[in-house]
């Protein structure tokens, strides 16, 4: 079958093209920079199409003939200088590839969200049916929290659209904003990563991409028409990370607690200065804010209804800390 993934050169959507394809599946892989397609030029199984999730004709273009589709694309960066282009991108590009989909006859289209629109967790674990945050700390979930309203407020009807909800997502492949914790991990054993955020008990929820990945692809064959899925792994503090990476890497290093209103007064700093430069922030105020509290994440939606079954945390560690020392 022929599969369209738009964000193909991306962190998830690269993991996702490789998997599909080597699984059999012919992938139309949508991409928009030419040198950033270069690891999925000559993958046999892969055709590449240059275009744009807010160009609709090039997402006709590239979805003719696919059966299925994948939209991984989205705006994850943590600051732009134009706010309104994350809700462009995240939220009318998202309209963009369903109504393409629908156009070229497209079965089902499973969308990437995140499970940040699920707001932090207070005693029980945050879950899918979870109400809804009064407010989100960053614009990039506020746009996939009004992406998904507007997905699953439109008439049922083909394309079947399903949406998952990856955590925080780590492991092998681009080492960009949506792969920071893979960053974290190679700083840490090059030995210049040395901070605990906090007193370093605040917990969240990581994920290994692979699993990732095949939670898209059971959500793909398993998934309820407009329903979503929560796609983790295992909730820890920040220490039981770093316990983790030390294990794993062997490099035991102290770390030097950040106070809160410390690492809140420099990233206000650094925003102030890119707003005046345009030149992007190393951290912007809404994280900061965010990753005080606790974010304890629920797959088992996920695991009772798609067969979902993420590795523990210091497996994908081990995976991921293997391929920082040989990534060929």
């Amino acid at each position: 079958m022929k599969i369209f993934v738009s964000g193909a050169t991306g962190f998830i959507g690269m993991q996702l093209v490789r998997r599909l394809a080597a699984e059999g599946s012919v992938v139309h892989a949508l991409y928009r920079t030419e040198s950033k397609a270069d690891p999925i030029r000559n993958l046999p199984g892969v055709v590449l199409f240059r275009g744009d999730i807010l160009d609709k004709e090039s997402l006709r273009n590239a979805m003719e003939g696919c059966g299925a589709a994948f939209h991984a694309a989205a705006f994850a960066k943590a600051w732009t200088r134009d706010p309104d282009r994350i809700f462009r991108l995240n939220v009318d590009g998202a309209l963009n590839v369903v109504e393409a989909a629908g156009e070229c006859g497209v079965k089902r289209v499973v969308v990437t969200s995140t499970a940040g629109v699920l707001g932090p967790s207070a005693e029980a674990p945050v879950e899918e049916s979870s109400p809804v945050p009064g407010s989100f700390f960053t614009r990039y979930e506020a746009s996939k929290f009004r992406m998904e309203q507007e997905l699953l407020s439109l008439p049922l009807a083909l394309p079947e659209i399903v949406i998952v909800n990856p955590t925080r997502v780590f492991g092998p492949g681009l080492l960009n904003e949506s792969n920071s914790m893979t960053k974290m991990i190679a700083r840490y054993m090059q030995g210049w990563w040395r901070l605990l955020p906090g007193d370093g008990n605040s917990m969240g929820n990581y994920v290994f991409v692979e699993d990732v990945v095949s939670g898209h692809i059971l959500a793909m064959e398993k998934g309820k028409p407009g329903e979503r899925y929560v796609l983790g792994g295992e909730n820890v503090t920040y220490r039981q990370l770093f316990q983790y990476i030390r294990e794993v890497t062997g490099v035991d290093k102290k770390l030097l607690k950040v106070p809160y209103p410390l690492m809140l007064a420099v990233a206000v700093l650094m925003h102030w200065f890119a707003r005046v430069t345009g030149i992007p922030p190393l951290i912007v105020p809404g994280l900061i804010r965010k990753y005080n509290h606790n974010w304890i994440v629920s797959s088992e939606k996920a695991v009772r209804e798609l067969g979902y079954r993420p590795m523990d945390l210091r497996t994908g560690i081990k995976h991921t800390v293997d391929w920082l020392k040989s990534p060929d």
